[in-house]
């Protein structure tokens, strides 16, 4: 290698104490100034923050002062304007004086079915009449089903005011008295049908068969007259129904029937409790302090709680006679119900059946092999014994909403649409009228036999949960679905001033009712006065806690709930005053023109699905 390398680089400079200690000096000054600047500049951002505070706090509270000194003023106009729900009970109790008339001057020979000895007269004319066949009873079973439901409709549609106790006891008993007399008149016209079994014998077989069909009931009978080992599968000519049975019973006197009926015939036999006071739902209890609340929404609550709970759609009764014993036996048939179709991908079907015994509840054992072909509408099942069967909904299925929407179509006339998981159903409101608009399943339309049907809004209901679309939650509802609960009383004034002012405005649901506590309610609302349907409408988020109606600032898109004030809006003490101030004057007079009969039917279908607890 070479020379050795010159060493590189000059020395470094000796740093001293005393210079060494003038530099942390500096350092340490350096870093209490920054600290005293951000002291300062924090000192001053929050006395900035603070004098914002009290400025608004104090805006906060010349709003509310504002708001309490005009409430006297706003409430009493809100209280001309539901001026349309007594006017509504008015001329419901007309038509129903109306209708009693019109039933007298009618002179058909059908009893007024409000009256006790009327109905009495009836019932005992028709229990001594004898030998008819199942013809003569189909045919009186439709003027029995009739009074049936003008009984029911009267429990439901008169105001409690105008209904005592022992009237509803009254109505009751004659119902039952109804059903019972016709289950049994079918009977016996089946045990009449059966002394021909031998002039009904098919050429085939050499048994009886005979089908009745009606618009209410089915008849399938059969009759073993060959008593051949080799028939054990049998199936109705020119219908899906059919059933097997085991070898002992082919060769055994038996004859089955299968009665089909498209109303409930099993549960409607057990004695129904009479309403009480104390079963009154919390809705009503809770808003007695509203003035003419009570009597103008009685009607409503009080038909969610005396509504029966019918979720039977198709029946079929098997009866049998038999001294030996009894084996499995498999049964097939296909529903008759349109509406079955509707929801059979969407619901939990299960097959029921209920032993003599039993008497007062379904049960599902005795019941195996059970499978259901959705193309051909099939289900199959094996039975230990004979008996009622039904297939039942789960009630509750449609619910929690997921969200729901209520827009003005045309002149008292509105548009109400629920989406559930699997259903999106679109109600028609006018007037004092409700019809099925459309439904959807899973975004594709089905057709039901109910649409364009014109129907009051509680034989409307009655008939949608009936078909399986059950959107109206009763008072034991929230025990069997998870709900956003909000407080009765803030929920009917809510549906009361949205009903008011559906005929020029759309509400929405928000998410952010979720985020609110149960003593207010937020939704969407826009002005709304042509059926067109804009691609991205200009909503507007109000809260309102049955006292106060405010506008909030935050969007339905925001990241964080907040109950602050929108800018340079204030505080109301109703929805009506809350969105004239940024309504146009053609809305507000629409509203002040609406129908009472529609502003009613809209109330009642808004206090029927609750839709601001059960979305």
């Amino acid at each position: 290698m070479g020379p050795k390398a010159k060493k590189s680089g000059s020395k470094k400079k000796k740093v001293t104490k005393a210079e060494r200690l003038k530099l942390l000096q500096e350092e340490e000054e350096r870093r209490l100034k920054e600290e005293e600047e951000a002291r300062l500049k924090y000192e001053k951002e929050e006395m900035e923050r603070l004098e914002i505070q009290q400025i608004e706090k104090e805006k906060w509270h010349q709003l509310e002062a504002k708001d309490l000194e005009r409430r006297d003023e706003e409430l009493e106009e809100l209280y001309l304007l539901e001026r349309y729900f007594p006017e509504a009970e008015k001329l419901k109790q007309e038509t129903r004086l109306l209708s009693r008339w019109k039933h007298y001057i009618q002179c058909d020979g059908s009893p007024d079915p409000s009256v006790a000895q009327e109905m009495n007269t009836f019932i005992s004319l028709w229990k001594e009449k004898t030998n008819e066949t199942f013809e003569e009873v189909i045919e009186k079973s439709k003027v029995v089903l009739n009074l049936i439901e003008k009984l029911k409709f009267i429990v439901l549609e008169t105001p409690p005011s105008d209904l005592q106790d022992k009237n509803i006891i009254q109505y009751q008993e004659s119902i039952l008295q109804l059903q019972e007399l016709l289950h049994l008149k079918f009977s016996v016209a089946t045990e009449i049908l059966l002394r021909q079994a031998s002039t009904l014998a098919d050429l085939d077989s050499g048994n009886m068969e005979k089908v009745i069909k009606d618009e209410n009931v089915t008849l399938y009978v059969w009759a073993n007259l060959k008593k051949n080992p080799r028939h054990r599968s049998i199936r109705f000519s020119e219908t899906q129904i059919g059933f097997e049975i085991p070898r002992i019973l082919a060769t055994s006197d038996i004859a089955v029937r299968l009665l089909h009926t498209h109303y409930d015939h099993v549960s409607a036999l057990h004695p129904v409790s009479t309403p009480s006071k104390e079963h009154t739902s919390a809705v009503t209890e809770l808003v007695k302090d509203i003035k003419n609340v009570e009597k103008a929404i009685s009607k409503e609550v009080e038909e969610e709680s005396k509504q029966q709970e019918r979720g039977s759609h198709l029946i079929q009764e098997e009866e049998i006679k038999v001294e030996e014993e009894q084996g499995d036996i498999e049964v097939k048939m296909s529903s008759a119900e349109e509406e079955s179709e509707a929801i059979k991908c969407e619901r939990e079907m299960k097959v029921l059946s209920e032993t003599v015994l039993a008497g007062k509840h379904w049960r599902t054992d005795g019941i195996s092999n059970v499978s259901y072909k959705p193309k051909e509408r099939l289900v199959t099942f094996s039975l230990d014994t004979f008996g009622p069967v039904t297939l039942i909904q789960d009630a509750h299925i449609n619910m929690p909403y997921q969200s729901w929407e209520l827009r003005p179509l045309d002149v008292n006339k509105v548009l109400l649409t629920v989406t559930t998981v699997f259903t999106e159903i679109q109600i028609q409101i006018k007037e004092n009228l409700c019809m099925l608009s459309s439904i959807k399943l899973k975004d594709k339309k089905h057709i039901s036999i109910l649409e364009g049907t014109w129907m009051t809004p509680i034989p409307f209901i009655i008939a949608l949960k009936e078909a399986g679309l059950n959107i109206f939650p009763t008072r034991h509802s929230h025990f069997y679905v998870i709900i956003n609960n909000k407080v009765p009383l803030v929920e009917v004034k809510a549906y009361r001033q949205m009903a008011l002012l559906s005929s020029a405005f759309a509400f929405g649901w928000s998410k952010w009712n979720l985020l609110c506590n149960s003593t207010k309610v937020v939704f969407k609302v826009r002005e709304h006065l042509t059926e067109e349907c804009t691609e991205n409408p200009n909503w507007a988020l109000l809260m309102f806690s049955g006292d106060r109606a405010q506008r909030l600032k935050i969007k339905e898109k925001s990241e964080a709930f907040s109950e602050a004030l929108k800018e340079e809006t204030e505080f109301h003490s109703t929805l009506y005053h809350m969105v004239k101030d940024f309504a146009s004057k053609e809305a507000m007079e629409k509203v002040r023109s609406s129908n009472c009969q529609f502003v009613n039917s809209v109330c009642h279908m808004l206090l029927s699905t609750r839709l601001l607890s059960y979305s």
